[in-house]
């Protein structure tokens, strides 16, 4: 069956020994997506309208983020043995049983490659069986290098391992990436053999074979664009590469990025023009930040929805939140999962709310914990407050309904509510509901004993010479 379009198969089953993780290799995020997702975005988006991805080495794990990512769209084939690429590939096949038109085939290491060099790849072949991508190096050590007979058309690929002197001086390489033609493929790939120094299965070996029936195309592109990953040096190589592309383009849409170089944004991140990143920001998984917001130097967000004009000052911390338009946070906030905060909300230093709902305009400016609360409009909380929610056992709810005012040093024990515009005084504990436009108070009666902090002073002084005394 004929389909517009391409199928991808992308190859993700080795162990990638060189990272010594126990994570697969291909599950290494780069800018907060695993590698091979990259890989598969990257086919999608060049037209693949099918993709399957041969896993082996923690097959499940890869498997599980592959639906989770793209659901039904990815089928995936089991190599059980890595006995080469040939073998990889060859493993594919049964997943592409009936197809027939171009197969691209990539590595699930290559991060950086663009869909715009899969499509060139693709255009490339026209109707020869094959087209390879190419890529030049001054150095291209542990490369297969790409062999051209004398009118320049390519006739084969030799391994590294396998290269003479004459050939390892050659500069171009093979960076793995294929367009083959799908029958051409499936009467190929059972006819290789392991005659090489690694005693594999090479899809390189199909080359030679297409130069020989209908020719071998080649379409180059930037060694830096389909460099794979081997260790975690060269992981930090490439997502340092990516990060700067990332800053890059949103600088290009509008986006004041006061410094590239230390801008930390993940690949599925959204920041709307007009907003400032500040350095050392490290911006992280379905992170939205609105029109005009500002997020000040040395912030860590993750998954939070940031509103239009939004202020968040330096070293804030979000998880899971949503902050309104205008809203004033930090420094030194934190915002941890389902807190939601409403328009030209104010959350000051050393404040932390977890699952809590702040209505317009209020405030806690300086040291509270507000958890498992509900907060309405025009609320003050004062600095070291505290929502008691857990009893040992249970979380319990604070309420505090509009206008509220809670003076500072308050404990609040939940259940608790407090009425529409009450007060409670500064170092009440409050251990029941107020009544709307009450005052709650439960200090102790203070009293001033006349003398008694100079007799203290007497005593005290008198206890720590006797304590040097003896010491001696």
């Amino acid at each position: 069956m004929s389909e517009a379009g391409f199928a991808a198969v992308v190859l993700a089953a080795g162990q990638g020994t060189r990272m010594k993780s126990a994570l697969p290799k291909v599950l290494h995020p780069v800018c907060g997506v695993p590698m091979v997702a990259h890989v598969v975005t990257a086919a999608k988006q060049a037209g693949a309208t099918r993709v399957v991805v041969v896993v082996g080495h923690g097959r499940e794990a890869v498997e599980k983020d592959l639906a989770k990512r793209f659901g039904g769209e990815v089928r995936t084939a089991v190599q059980t043995e890595q006995k080469g690429t040939g073998h990889a590939a060859l493993c594919a096949m049964p997943a592409l049983e009936g197809y027939e038109g171009t197969v691209v085939v990539l590595a699930g290491d290559t991060p950086l490659l663009p869909s715009e060099a899969i499509a060139a790849l693709v255009k490339a072949r026209g109707a020869r069986p094959l087209a390879m991508l190419t890529a030049t190096l001054d150095d291209a050590t542990g490369y297969g290098r790409v062999l051209r007979d004398a009118s320049g058309s390519a006739v084969g690929v030799r391994e590294h391992k396998d290269a003479s002197e004459a050939e390892r001086a050659i500069k171009e390489w093979n960076t793995g990436v294929y367009a083959i033609d799908a029958a051409f493929l499936r009467r190929s790939l059972p006819t290789l053999g392991t005659n090489n120094a690694q005693g594999e299965l090479y899809l390189t070996d199909l080359v030679e074979r297409a130069s020989r029936e209908g020719g071998a195309a080649t379409s180059t592109w930037r060694a830096e664009d389909v460099a794979g990953v081997n260790d975690r040096a060269q992981l930090a190589d490439l997502e340092r590469v990516m990060r700067l592309r990332i800053a890059t383009a949103f600088a290009r849409s509008g986006v004041t990025i006061r410094d590239p170089h230390t801008a930390y944004l993940d690949a599925t991140v959204t920041i709307a023009p007009d907003a400032t990143i500040e350095p050392n920001v490290h911006l992280r998984g379905a992170t939205t930040i609105g029109a005009g917001a500002r997020i000040d130097t040395g912030c860590v967000l993750t998954d939070v929805v940031v509103g239009e004009r939004v202020n968040v000052k330096p070293y804030s911390i979000g998880e899971k939140s949503v902050i309104g338009a205008a809203a004033q946070i930090g420094p030194f906030s934190h915002l941890r999962p389902d807190s939601v905060l409403a328009e030209d909300v104010h959350i000051g230093n050393f404040v932390e709310t977890k699952k809590t709902r702040v209505g317009k305009g209020s405030k806690a400016n300086h040291l509270a914990y507000l958890g498992d609360g509900v907060i309405g409009e025009g609320v003050n909380v004062g600095a070291g407050t505290i929502f008691c929610n857990y009893d040992g056992y249970n979380k319990h709810q604070t309420t505090l309904e509009d206008g509220v005012f809670i003076g500072s040093d308050s404990q609040l024990v939940a259940p608790v509510k407090i009425g529409k515009n009450a007060n409670v005084a500064a170092g009440t504990t409050v251990t029941m509901d107020v009544p709307a436009d009450a005052l709650a108070i439960s200090r102790t009666k203070q009293s001033n004993k006349e003398g008694v902090a100079a007799k203290l002073r007497q005593r005290m002084r008198a206890a720590a010479d006797a304590a040097k005394a003896e010491k001696k």
